[in-house]
């Protein structure tokens, strides 16, 4: 059976609590893909309007209020923005199971790495850490982070935070390197993944499968989400 993370890219909070509603009992996690405009060209919540912070977000990180149905559902945010480490400490407000770092926005990597050696304690034991590879690097690159994550992300189109790009066939290439080099380190792949491209990726070595537009552009979401696991 495949494990399958639901990928949402949330206009504003009301797309993201639409979208997580319709989860709710299906999957136990979901993804957030944050954009912050710098990073990525795009905006998603809750940077979409480019001037203030969505209230919201304001209200999650003051812990007035908790992410959408946190309850019955865990959340990874994928932080494709350009101050990810600088302000880890307020993402992590948030109360997510799991954070994705992307390699292309953290600066010098051994920097990154001594950031991620020296995280609290008590943040890994309630925390999955991961890095997404972006495929305008090389796996190499993420060779000196491996011992401190817990999984690697590779991203399969060059062109990241938006949904329904292709499948590029590098990024198959990227899996079987990594899967060969770590063997035991859960590997996902997000963008390009729908149920014509996923026997490929899962046989190339994937782990997990990120899909959004697959899912949430489905005419029959559940149904979709079954065909998945079904892999």
């Amino acid at each position: 059976m495949a494990e399958v993370t639901p990928a949402i890219l949330p206009k504003n909070y009301e797309d993201l609590k639409d979208k997580a509603d319709k989860m709710r009992g299906l999957v136990p996690m979901v993804q957030v893909d944050i954009c912050d405009g710098s990073f990525v060209k795009n905006r998603t919540w809750p940077f979409t309007s480019g001037k203030e912070l969505d209230s919201d977000f304001l209200k999650i990180l003051s812990e007035e209020e908790g992410m959408p149905f946190w309850e019955n559902l865990d959340y990874e945010l994928d932080l494709m923005v350009a101050d990810s480490v600088e302000n880890f400490d307020l993402y992590a407000k948030l109360g997510a199971r799991s954070m994705i770092f992307h390699i292309g926005a953290v600066g010098d990597l051994r920097s990154f790495a001594e950031f991620l050696e020296g995280m609290d304690t008590y943040i890994r034991d309630s925390m999955d850490v991961g890095v997404a590879l972006d495929l305008d690097y090389m796996p190499e690159d993420f060779f000196p982070l491996a011992n401190y994550v817990d999984f690697v992300q590779v991203m399969g189109n060059a062109k990241i935070g938006v949904q329904g790009e292709p499948l590029e066939e590098k990024c198959l290439s990227y899996v079987r390197i990594l899967k060969e080099k770590f063997p035991d380190l859960p590997i996902s792949v997000d963008i390009g993944v729908n149920l014509g491209t996923a026997p490929t990726i899962l046989s190339a070595g994937a782990d997990r499968l990120i899909a959004g537009s697959a899912i949430f552009g489905a005419d029959d979401i559940i149904g979709a989400i079954e065909e998945f696991k079904a892999l």
